[in-house]
This record gives structure tokens, C-alpha cells and sequence, in this order.
């Protein structure tokens, strides 16, 4: 159909450009001269081998990792306003927080730093743990929850920042099948709104099923588009055979220019 969610993302702005993007850990690239625009209002699966510099990727659009050159230009409306989901094993889980007062910090933007929860906040983390199943739940400790309960927590907080452009790392790993499913409700529901999502998988049914674009990633960009382009056997094939030939003392390309993030003006 003309005006399928494929046809919506192709003629969508791109919210995010990355420009001859090379990311290096300790002198060593972990992402190589990256080229390419996500579609704006579209799902975008990061796929790859391990060690393909996925994650990698991710904090680089965040601006948690400066670039060893090349650049990151973000759209006027999505600056500084990028929610991001990481990994579980990011998050200390002993730290005594209750599930409401986790969730409630995905208001910072309204609230402020020291800003103090009216009634309508209150109602709207309230409804965000409903929407991803959770009532009830609000005045548990974290460290009592399972890793599926956990991962629907971090789900609200990234419902009330109620960004444009939405990066998820890895957000069904460790989790049961009902609670996937109910998160991929989620995904699904940001898209109707037109949000950008861009997320880390590694499970390709997944992809194939429920994601418009993929970038697979080898360190490299091996083949960024539809995902049933992009996912072809022979991209798959090379993107294995690129990871067997990682070379993990390489240096970053010499002539690299200064690192830099853009932010291109509304």
C-alpha cells in the first residue's frame, strides 16, 4: 500500500545522520566510517555479530561517546530530546528505589531537577505503568522484581519522556515471551504516533517481523534499508565473514578529522 508504515518512514526526514561515523575504543575503531540516515517514524533493528559495535553505535548517537571523526547530526526537533532504554546490567538493581519514584524520573523535563510531582504527573506515571501492565506495582523495590517486570519499569520511564526519537538497547534480552510481546505492543503504539525508534536486536525473527529497516552492522555498515534487503543471505554471510577477520589491534584511520556532534538548527 502507497501509505503503509514503509512508504510513511521513506518519505519521513531523517532525524539522525551519521557522516563518515568511525568510534573508537582505547585508539581501536569499534565503528567504521558509517554513512546513512535513520527514517524518521519507522522501527530500525541494529543487528549484527557480537562485537559488531552496536551498542557502540547507540551511545555515539547519544553523544556518550565522542566520535574519532566524522559527525552525528541530529534534526532541530529531536536535539536533546532522545529517550534511551540501555541494558540491564547497566542499571544497579540493589540501589533502594521504589517502581514508582523510577518511573516518575522519566518526567525530568517537565518536573526539573528539583522540581516537585503535582497530581497530573502522578496520574501520567500511573497510566504509563498501566500501559505496560504494572499496576499495582508502584511501590515495590526494584531489587524485587523480575528481569521481565524490570525491563516493563524502564518501558514507562521511556513512555513519560515522551521523546520524538526513542533507542533501545538490547530491550528483549533475558525476558519472557508475554513480556516481548507486550513491549513490542509498546514499540508499535510509538510508531502509530510517528516517533523514530531505533533498536539493538539479535533475534531475527523478531526483525523480520514486527521492524520496517535494518542497519547490519559488522563494525562496518554491510547493508542499511527494508529489512528484507538489508537481512538477504549473502548480507549475512559477509557480515560473518567481516567479524572473522577483526583485526582487534588496528588504529583508527589516520587524517581523522576532529570529533564532533551537529546539531542542526529548527
Amino acid at each position: 500500500m502507497e501509505d503503509g508504515p514503509e512508504a510513511l518512514a521513506a518519505a519521513a526526514p531523517c532525524p539522525i545522520r551519521l557522516h563518515d561515523l568511525t568510534v573508537a575504543y582505547r585508539g581501536h575503531p569499534a565503528v567504521h566510517h558509517v554513512s546513512g540516515g535513520f527514517a524518521g517514524g519507522a522501527l530500525t533493528a541494529i543487528v549484527g555479530p557480537n562485537g559488531a559495535g552496536k551498542t557502540t553505535l547507540l551511545n555515539a548517537v547519544m553523544g556518550r561517546l565522542r566520535p574519532a571523526s566524522g559527525r552525528v547530526e541530529l534534526a532541530g526537533d529531536c536535539a536533546g530530546r532522545i529517550a534511551w532504554l540501555p541494558q540491564q546490567a547497566e542499571i544497579d538493581r540493589s540501589f533502594p528505589v521504589q517502581v514508582f519514584d523510577l518511573v516518575a524520573m522519566g518526567l525530568w523535563r517537565q518536573v526539573g531537577s528539583f522540581g516537585r510531582l503535582r497530581p497530573a504527573h502522578r496520574e501520567q506515571a500511573m497510566a504509563a505503568l498501566q500501559t505496560v501492565g504494572l499496576s499495582g506495582f508502584e511501590r515495590r523495590q526494584i531489587g524485587e522484581l523480575s528481569a521481565g517486570q524490570f525491563q516493563r519499569v524502564l518501558f514507562a520511564r521511556v513512555l513519560l519522556q515522551d521523546a520524538p526519537v526513542i533507542l533501545l538497547d538490547e530491550p528483549f534480552n533475558a525476558v519472557d515471551t508475554r513480556t516481548t510481546d507486550d513491549l513490542l505492543a509498546v514499540v508499535h503504539g510509538w510508531r502509530a504516533q510517528g516517533r523514530t525508534v531505533i533498536a539493538v536486536l539479535h533475534d531475527m525473527a523478531q526483525v523480520q517481523a514486527h521492524f520496517d529497516q535494518a542497519l547490519l552492522l559488522a563494525r562496518r555498515c554491510v547493508a542499511w534499508g527494508p529489512v528484507a534487503e538489508a537481512l538477504r543471505p549473502e548480507h549475512l554471510a559477509a557480515a560473518r565473514r567481516m567479524a572473522q577477520a577483526w583485526d582487534e589491534t588496528a588504529p583508527v584511520c589516520e587524517g581523522a578529522g576532529a570529533p564532533h556532534l551537529v546539531r542542526e538548527r529548527p
